[in-house]
């Protein structure tokens, strides 16, 4: 058996677009054979990246990967196995994996376990495979599998009966809280059982609500990571196989993150993936001195440079005086773009043009709601004098019990907030604030009482339990799917929980409408919890 390196490509495809990404692998092929590697490995369907969703139904799909196998067939003296779509003359759909080395291709995996839960939609466009890819190469005996092929116990333990030393698998596993680490465990877990080496390569980067955190790893037939690369960064990177030890080398593991960096990263690289990637130049939000506007100006900051943001402020009658100064200090020491627009004279507009038809009803959220749309509007009005995208900022806790406004706070082409509980907000800002030594987000932002300053002195309490009553109920029906009556049984008041049940399914015609936003947990809104908008489900039943 001889000595090898390997080169795991985390890279970030762009979807679709077939001729970048060929070119891009090429170039990250060429750089690992500089860099002495004997094989790189890509992500699932890397030459049109992951989910193409019904892309991959344009007649013209099988003529382009034709093309691809052209130019990638340039590349020599390294083997290369890449993600493709695969047709048959039958036209029947797989998503494969191609073995090539000097342009003749020494074998095709089609993917055998096609994931239909969740955000996975496979079986709409694949059929699904029924036999292994195993090569020799190095006097090295490899397998191949694809994403949720190395979750299925029976297919790795099949490799195993093959005698297999080391599986290459391609994948395309977006990220949720925790995932990273919990990848790992249960793959050494799996080791356990079979003594085989894995080689884990992971596809990076934001694409619409689905963010791919890379985490690409390699673990020995011990259990030992050997290699763990970095979470939501492109790059090569390298591990090689030892001979003699019969395993490969450890390389120095990337620590993992703590939870409120992983969380905070993920956000500020999907923020920039979407804009960027959807041709905006730059982004606009409004600025209210309150704690989520602050943290998502922070996120955009991050994730596109200060130059590209703009910030306004635009206060009305009940806005605090320390919430103005609060929105100035923070955009001056993030160093945005930032003005001040008073609606006053718009929303007292709006509310003699609407006398006629009010009368003298009592005020209610009809006119909370429109100083949030006013804004809203304007916010829209420089987005299409300018191009720049409006960033949303409501949080998942306000949007689960529709503590937002339609065509108001919800203006926006992308809710950076939209997957993450307001107490989670929360130690997302304090993580920002420790990571400099001077705070971004001015503290007082933070240690105020939420309020969305609509009425006189109004607090986010008047009319929701403490966030973390609220996000503790909301985790239990909206991620686990815990009944009425269960959540009760915790602990929680009987009258509280119905209420906030009722609220969370009244408001499902509101998050339809809403923009998208990433994916951070194992229930966002949209794809992975799909309710009808109009049903008679009971929910104490």
């Amino acid at each position: 058996m001889k000595s090898f390196k390997i080169a795991l490509a985390q890279s970030s495809p762009y979807i679709g677009n077939i001729e970048s990404n060929v070119q891009k692998m090429i170039a990250l092929a060429n750089d690992a054979k500089k860099q002495q590697a004997n094989l790189i490995v890509f992500p699932e369907l890397s030459t049109i990246g992951y989910p193409a969703e019904d892309l991959l139904l344009r007649p013209s799909l099988s003529k382009r990967m034709t093309q691809a196998f052209e130019q990638l067939s340039q590349v020599k003296d390294i083997v290369m196995v890449f993600g493709f779509v695969n047709q048959n003359e039958t036209g029947q759909r797989f998503n494969s994996a191609a073995v090539m080395k000097d342009g003749q291709i020494l074998g095709i995996y089609n993917k055998q376990n096609l994931p239909n839960y969740s955000v996975f939609d496979e079986k709409r466009y694949f059929e699904q495979g029924h036999q292994h890819l195993v090569f020799e190469y190095l006097e090295h005996k490899f397998g191949v599998l694809i994403c949720e092929d190395l979750w299925s116990v029976a297919t790795v333990q099949q490799l195993a009966q093959l005698n297999v030393d080391s599986i290459l698998v391609l994948n395309a596993s977006p990220y949720e809280v925790g995932k990273p680490q919990h990848r790992i465990e249960a793959i050494q877990a799996l080791i356990k059982q079979f003594n085989i080496n894995v080689v884990y390569s992971n596809q990076v980067g934001g694409q619409d609500d689905l963010i791919f955190d890379g985490s690409s790893f390699v673990i020995n037939r011990d259990s030992e990571v050997a290699l763990r690369a970095p979470s939501f960064t492109e790059g090569l990177y390298f591990v090689d196989y030892e001979a003699n030890n019969l395993a490969y080398k450890v390389v120095k593991p990337e620590p993992a993150l703590d939870t409120m960096a992983e969380i905070y990263q993920s956000l500020v690289m999907a923020t920039r993936d979407y804009v960027q990637r959807s041709g905006f130049p730059g982004v606009i939000l409004g600025l209210s001195g309150g704690i989520d506007s602050a943290l998502t100006l922070a996120i955009a900051v991050d994730a596109l440079g200060a130059d590209k943001v703009q910030a306004i402020m635009m206060p009305y009658t009940y806005t605090a005086q320390i919430s103005v100064e609060d929105a100035a200090e923070q955009a001056k020491r993030l160093g945005v773009t930032f003005g001040i627009a008073e609606i006053n004279p718009i929303v007292n507009s709006f509310m003699q043009t609407l006398y006629p038809f009010f009368g003298n009803s009592p005020a209610d959220t009809t006119e909370e709601n429109l100083q949030a749309r006013t804004r809203g509007t304007l916010l829209m009005g420089l987005s299409n004098k300018f191009g720049n995208l409006v960033l949303s900022t409501g949080n998942k806790s306000e949007l689960a019990v529709g503590y937002c406004t339609l065509y108001g706070d919800m203006v926006g082409g992308f809710a950076v907030l939209k997957d993450v509980y307001k107490s989670i907000v929360f130690e997302l800002a304090k993580y920002r604030n420790s990571i400099e030594e001077k705070p971004v987000i001015p503290p007082r932002v933070i240690s105020r009482p939420p309020s969305a300053e609509l009425r006189p002195d109004q607090k986010d309490q008047d009319s929701l339990p403490p966030y973390d009553v609220l996000d503790a109920i909301l985790y239990a029906y909206i991620e686990e799917d815990q009944s009425q009556a269960d959540i009760i049984a915790k602990g929680f008041k009987a009258e509280v929980v119905e209420r906030i049940i009722g609220l969370v399914d009244r408001s499902e015609y509101k998050r339809r409408q809403g923009a998208i936003g990433p994916r951070i947990t194992s229930r966002a809104f949209s794809r992975e919890r799909r309710y009808p908008i109009v049903n008679g489900w009971i929910p104490g039943v």
